[in-house]
């Protein structure tokens, strides 16, 4: 399992390598660096739904903990636990195609019939980039007017949307408020989307994260700047019970899908 981390660490740092200057920057601190969560995204057809892409991860070990609805996105999510604690929980997100018009429905399809069952039966599909091409930067922006996180997918295909930094392993960033301090130190641009804090005490779940770093993408139009993945940062509390928080709030999520958006 811990391969399939690796293979999608190493796609997501290519695609934005300002990722593995914020993870040095943490280790040069002396930090410890432990991965909390990762994203994936996908589209509510079939062909590639949440349970297609769970597969590789079900069969690591994973189980399904909980489902979440963000309805003004139009998307919903599950998330999966490993039993061994020091694995990172996996969410995955899917679009609800039926609350759009039947252009992007229309070009989703079409951008799918190039996914075969053969792609998607490889534990490494989840990795696999983008299957559809070529793509057009036109067909982008009209999907980004309907839906950044559509556009997103289009331009990205299948790869970790992002990484997340569990601050509570960090000793000198011990709270969410010292890592922004420290990443706008370094001239990092964060998600103020509902504030730069999504979260508090009171919910047990506390998380940042940067914007997207734009990068070229080739479009059948050129070469064009598009935002790519992003980084979080999560601190969870501990519940009265004494046991860290295990999941995720919506309203926290709602904010954080907007790293990506264009700006």
């Amino acid at each position: 399992m811990s391969f399939i981390f690796d293979e999608l660490w190493k796609t997501y740092v290519h695609i934005n390598p300002k990722v593995a200057n914020i993870r040095h920057l943490l280790l040069n601190e002396g930090e410890e660096v432990i991965n909390d969560h990762i994203a994936l995204r996908t589209f509510n057809d079939p062909r590639v739904s949440i349970d297609v892409l769970a597969k590789t991860f079900l069969a690591n070990g994973y189980q399904e903990k909980k489902e979440y609805h963000f309805s003004d996105k139009k998307l919903k999510a599950k998330h999966y636990d490993h039993p061994d604690a020091k694995m990172p929980k996996v969410f995955i997100s899917e679009l609800e195609l039926e609350h759009f018009s039947a252009d992007l429905r229309k070009t989703v399809s079409a951008c799918l019939d190039f996914v075969t069952p053969e792609m998607t039966r490889d534990a490494l599909f989840v990795n696999s980039g983008r299957p559809w091409k070529p793509i057009l930067f036109s067909t982008y922006e009209a999907l980004r007017l309907e839906s950044e996180y559509a556009a997103w997918i289009y331009a990205w295909g299948y790869m970790a949307n992002h990484f997340t930094v569990k601050i509570n392993h960090l000793k000198k960033y011990s709270s969410v408020s010292k890592v922004n301090d420290f990443l706008e130190k370094n001239g990092i641009v964060l998600n103020h989307a509902g504030g730069k804090i999504k979260g508090s005490p009171e919910v047990f779940l506390e998380q940042s994260s940067t914007m997207a770093n734009k990068q070229l993408v080739e479009f059948s139009e050129g070469k064009k700047e598009i935002p790519s993945c992003y980084y979080e940062f999560a601190f969870r509390h501990k519940l009265p019970t004494g046991e860290e928080f295990p999941d995720f709030i919506a309203d926290n999520a709602n904010k954080i899908f907007e790293s990506t958006n264009m700006h």
